[in-house]
């Protein structure tokens, strides 16, 4: 009989922001990556770096925590994850680069953030109140998480890392430029003589004995030195198309017109598509910011990307801004309200 009762053991779990959590969240990105997600391709980075440039140079009023440092990781955040969180220091805003919530009628409550350190992370808990959560692509069934725009297309972006990956494949093992040229029977030694004599001579006159000899019967085969070309013919695969295609569906999810990056652009082009993606995607999520940053810092915070970025037609605004000075002196003339004129047609503010 042994009359000691047995010590439970004490079982340790490791936090959210140790060496082994790190290790996984990359293994992870990796795998995401391969499935669909395509951050490390040049067309994703191209458009998230306009996306970092464009809210960075955003202007803010109303608060001094959402400095350039911050929206361009808020930006660089929101491109590949969907999602940023922040934490509200007096010191600054304090990136978190792994969270937890918990939720009451679809809003957050509470979080469990990890901050990034030099020497190892550390995780704690955060009321909701303390933080900055800035999201994208929203569903309806969660709308407490954001979805990054390659999230949101996984096919094309499967599809342009599979065109990719096949590509660079192909140019790293296949016979490109090898050629094979007949030659009559010979031995070994005198076929490797002959290899080593083409390799390497550029520009050089290389004279060879021909293969049309006429022995034993009649002419050998008129095939004299015509080489055969080993390369892959990459066009029957039509991979031009298919990686033109999936680019340009990549840069429409990420807001970019496809014309900004094609080879026969002009200025006027460029000029819309730098407009198309500073009003349509950058300031939408810039009015979420700063309604976010409104709610949690208790000050009216505004956040304008469209006259930094210049995205806006200068010669209608100037025509349009001597159209309504001519339009205020008539009404001021013919005794007209200038505040009910301009309510008519919308212009409240």
């Amino acid at each position: 009989m042994w009359p000691f009762k047995k010590k439970a053991a004490e079982e340790t779990r490791s936090s959210g922001s140790g060496f082994t959590a790190e290790i996984m969240a990359a293994r992870e990105s990796y795998i995401s990556g391969r499935r669909g997600i395509a951050e490390l391709t040049a067309t994703a980075q191209g458009a998230v770096t306009l996306w970092e440039g464009g809210l960075g140079l955003a202007d803010v009023s109303g608060t001094d925590l959402l400095d350039r440092r911050s929206l361009t990781l808020c930006a660089r955040s929101l491109a590949l994850r969907g999602e940023a969180l922040f934490l509200i220091r007096d010191a600054g805003l304090v990136p978190c680069s792994d969270w937890d919530l918990k939720t009451r009628d679809g809003r957050p409550t509470a979080y469990r953030v990890s901050v990034s350190e030099a020497g190892g992370g550390r995780t704690f808990t955060a009321l909701a109140a303390e933080v900055l959560h800035f999201r994208i692509g929203c569903d309806v069934a969660a709308p407490y998480y954001g979805t990054a725009p390659l999230k949101r297309a996984q096919l094309t972006a499967g599809l342009l890392n599979a065109v990719e990956t096949a590509l660079a494949e192909v140019f790293e093992t296949a016979p490109l430029a090898s050629q094979i040229v007949p030659f009559p029977e010979a031995p070994q030694t005198d076929l490797e003589v002959m290899a080593r004599g083409f390799r390497g001579n550029r520009g050089k006159v290389l004279i060879r004995e021909s293969v049309n000899v006429a022995a034993a019967g009649g002419p050998a085969p008129m095939q004299d030195w015509k080489p055969h070309d080993l390369s892959p013919d990459l066009s029957k695969a039509m991979t031009r198309e298919t990686l033109a295609a999936a680019r340009d569906a990549i840069n429409m999810a990420f807001g970019v017109l496809p014309g900004l990056t094609a080879p026969a652009t002009t200025g006027p082009m460029v000029r819309e598509a730098q407009r198309h993606l500073a009003q349509w995607v950058l300031q939408p999520i810039a009015t979420g910011i700063a309604e976010e940053a409104t709610d949690k810092l208790g000050s009216a915070v505004i956040l304008d990307v469209m006259r930094p970025l210049q995205a806006f037609d200068a010669s209608g605004r100037a025509r349009a801004l001597g159209a309504v000075v001519q339009t205020l002196a008539l009404a001021k003339e013919a005794g007209v309200d200038p505040d009910i004129a301009m309510k008519l047609v919308g212009w409240e503010d």
